[in-house]
């Protein structure tokens, strides 16, 4: 119960209810707990075949970019005005890479993924 309130509380209260997660069948994703939170919402846990390169590649870009966008932001100092004042803490920083993520056009589809 713990971890199906903290997904409520960190990412669908922020985010909305999903309609599908893709899933390489990973254990985590298939657990009772998501499970749960899916028959709950009505949404569909799809898997993804082994080694399928659609699915896998798209994920480990956006896994790279994200990398990329945290060490950059770690790498040159960059502070971020938090409400105790500037910060270098990558923790605090997630949002806002987040936030530029999610607002960037992405060439591939020519939309930024906060509109997909």
């Amino acid at each position: 119960m713990d971890t199906a309130l903290l997904i409520w509380n960190r990412v669908i209260s922020w985010t909305g209810i999903f309609r599908n997660i893709i899933s390489d069948k990973d254990p985590k994703c298939t657990s009772a707990v998501w499970t749960n939170l899916h028959s709950l919402f009505g949404t569909k846990l799809p898997f993804s075949t082994a080694y399928h390169p659609q699915t896998d590649g798209l994920a480990e870009i956006m896994i790279q970019t994200l990398e990329d966008m945290v060490r950059i932001f770690c790498a040159y100092g960059l502070e971020f005005k938090y409400v105790y004042g500037l910060t270098h803490d990558w923790c605090t920083l997630l949002p806002a890479v987040e936030l530029a993520y999610e607002t960037s056009i992405h060439a591939s589809t020519n939309q930024t993924p906060a509109i997909l």
